[in-house]
């Protein structure tokens, strides 16, 4: 725009100084009309490349052309190679300066993940400690266990995740930055050598300058001096004149060299000048650019990996998320009620609280001196038996009351019934009636699922002989028979032992409702001893039963065949429920047990204990079969268990 007013206001100028002084003031009106045309059209153009312009400026590619303008020039300013380019030893020590700090970067994410490691791996350690392995019989059942056992499996899944970020760490992050600062080590040396050799180059082109320099400095000066002589000689009358043409020749010589030197000085000097200029224009800042993009590609790398480093964290969140979800639904899964329904099952022995002591009445021997009208604390049904002349009961250190009063528990030492006190038995008669009851169960439905198995493996088998005898090219039929017979085997050997199981389950369960009708009839008669269950578990229907025990048991210091009274073992074996196992004997001698009461044993048969000798040299033992009593003392070896002693 500037130009074009510019050529206006030259062409009007070219009119004025057609006319000079006053006679400039008859310009032709052709003329002036000419220069307002070209005015007109000049100003036309000029809006119009205005308005051009801010279109342009307003348009998408104008934009994208200023900006790239703009950066271009921004690069240009920040460029090292013009801005830095006498700061060569400075440009070295950073740039070694940023290797170094991401050479710490790296150490500094190796350290960390090491912690992740070592936090992961002391996890997992803690996760194994309190979490040992157990068979299937000792797995808890409480909530609050299993709840607990959750959140050790949800840690542990949390200790996997560290874990996994501690190698997202050492691949993505620390190993890319080992690699890429070896890599910068290596494209640093390469730019710095580079720019040594320039520089070396510069300096050897500027010695070549400065020698030429003092040469030329130096033939100046010689030639002054020939010249000095030579304008001295030829003044000089007294002078020869060989003595005026040698210092003629010597100074023209003189003269010669220095234009040489000259000559060579300005070359040398020309080429320095190029080779300076190439050097600090060129070479310089082409290395420097290099430095600079090498530096500013470390900066980039260092973001990515700082970027990585919290990706790595970010990516395990919602894994540790649903982690931190599965330890609350753990804690909320505790239900108190439930747990302590658990513990009502796995203790419940099914046995009944003791009823009531009778009452013994000492004094019935007594002569009576007092009157008829004499109180008496008799209580009145011994008083009717006694007006109906039933002997009273009398006091024997060897009756079962007697021999179980220090087992009335509910808060005294109450007997263990445990698999520990004992060698299990196949019928787990050795445990209380309820834990019995579902030990029976489980073996049965652990016997069933054995038997589905062997049922199943059949039906493959039949049917794959079945595909043989269709196709006899697949295999022999017959191969398959001897298998075949030994799956039915197992299936008869399992239906057997299930039958055998529930015949003692459904004798439990006979047990325990016969118990409960006794207890329903206890508690419509609890005025009276009749249908009470002994402290030990055992019914007496019986109060002759009850109190009249045998007085003497015939104690077999040799071997020889006891004669006890027909009704002496009658009390001990109308126990519903068996007694527990105290200890285990062995038989030194066989004894045939003819008796009512006593039990047959071979020599060196082993028996459970569940009485021990209480002075009569009986000991009331039973066999592996179930079959309970009474073997002389003197023909057993008796161990019993600590636990057992002194109860």
């Amino acid at each position: 725009m500037f130009t074009e007013h510019k050529s206006v206001f030259l062409f009007v100028d070219s009119l004025w100084s057609r006319a000079p002084g006053r006679a400039s003031l008859l310009i032709q009106e052709e003329e002036v009309k000419e220069v307002k045309e070209v005015e007109c059209v000049f100003s036309r153009q000029t809006v119009r490349r205005t308005e051009s312009r801010r279109s342009f400026g307003e348009s998408e590619r104008g934009k994208n052309c200023f900006q790239y303008w703009r950066t271009q020039k921004e690069d240009f300013a920040m460029s090292w190679g013009t801005e830095l380019w006498d700061q060569f030893e400075n440009l070295d020590k950073h740039t070694q300066w940023g290797i170094d700090f991401l050479e710490r970067y790296a150490k500094f994410v190796k350290e960390r993940l090491e912690i992740e490691q070592n936090y992961a791996k002391q996890l997992r350690n803690l996760v194994k400690k309190y979490c040992p392995k157990r068979s299937k019989d000792e797995e808890p059942r409480f909530t609050s266990c299993l709840s607990f056992y959750s959140i050790l499996n949800e840690l542990n899944d949390y200790a996997g995740q560290r874990e996994v970020v501690a190698e997202e760490m050492a691949h993505r992050v620390y190993g890319e930055l080992m690699r890429y600062s070896q890599d910068l080590k290596a494209e640093r040396k390469h730019h710095l050598q580079e720019g040594r050799k320039a520089q070396q180059h510069l300096d050897h082109c500027w010695k070549q300058m400065d020698n030429s320099k003092k040469k030329f400095e130096r033939e100046c000066r010689e030639a002054e001096k020939s010249q000095i002589t030579y304008e001295r000689l030829d003044n000089d009358i007294n002078a020869t004149k060989s003595e005026v043409e040698k210092a003629k020749a010597q100074f023209y010589m003189r003269t010669h060299s220095a234009d040489e030197s000259k000559n060579e000085y300005a070359a040398q000097l020309q080429s320095f000048n190029a080779e300076q200029w190439k050097h600090f224009h060129s070479a310089i800042p082409q290395i420097f650019k290099n430095l600079q993009n090498m530096d500013e590609r470390r900066t980039v790398k260092l973001g990515e990996t700082y970027r990585s480093f919290a990706e790595a964290e970010r990516r395990v969140i919602p894994i540790i998320s649903k982690c931190l979800e599965g330890m609350v639904s753990a804690a909320k899964a505790v239900d108190e009620r439930r747990d302590s329904a658990i513990v009502v099952e796995s203790f419940k022995s099914g046995f009944e609280p003791p009823a009531d002591f009778p009452f013994e009445d000492f004094s019935q021997n007594l002569s009576r001196t007092g009157s008829d009208g004499t109180i008496s604390n008799t209580p009145k049904g011994d008083k009717d038996r006694d007006r109906d002349g039933a002997p009273g009961p009398r006091s024997d250190p060897k009756h079962p009351m007697s021999r179980t009063k220090n087992k009335l528990w509910l808060f005294g030492k109450k007997p263990k019934w445990s698999v520990k006190m004992a060698p299990s038995l196949e019928d787990f008669s050795h445990l209380p009636p309820e834990q019995r009851r579902k030990r029976l169960q489980q073996r049965i439905d652990e016997l069933n699922r054995e038997l589905q198995k062997e049922m199943d493996q059949r039906d493959a088998l039949n049917k794959m002989k079945d595909v043989y005898e269709k196709n006899p090219q697949m295999g022999d039929p017959n191969s398959l028979q001897p298998k075949i017979s030994e799956t039915i085997c197992n299936m008869e050997k399992l239906r057997s032992e299930i039958h055998k199981n529930e015949t003692w389950l459904s004798e439990v369960e006979g047990k325990q409702s016969s118990r409960g009708d006794r207890r329903h009839s206890a508690d419509n008669h609890h005025h009276g001893p009749q249908g009470r269950e002994s402290p030990e578990g055992s019914y007496t229907d019986d109060t002759s039963q009850e109190h009249h025990t045998p007085h003497h048991r015939p104690g077999p210091a040799q071997p020889r065949h006891p004669n006890p009274d027909p009704h002496e073992f009658d009390d001990e074996f109308d126990d519903d429920d068996p007694l527990p196992v105290i200890g285990h004997c062995k038989a030194l001698y066989s004894f045939d047990g003819q008796n009512e009461g006593t039990l047959v044993m071979a020599e060196d048969e082993v028996l459970y204990i569940i009485e021990e000798d209480k002075g009569d040299g009986w000991t009331r033992a039973r066999k592996q079969s179930g079959e309970e009593g009474y073997v002389p003392t003197s023909y057993v070896e008796i161990t019993l268990e600590k636990n057992s002693k002194g109860s």
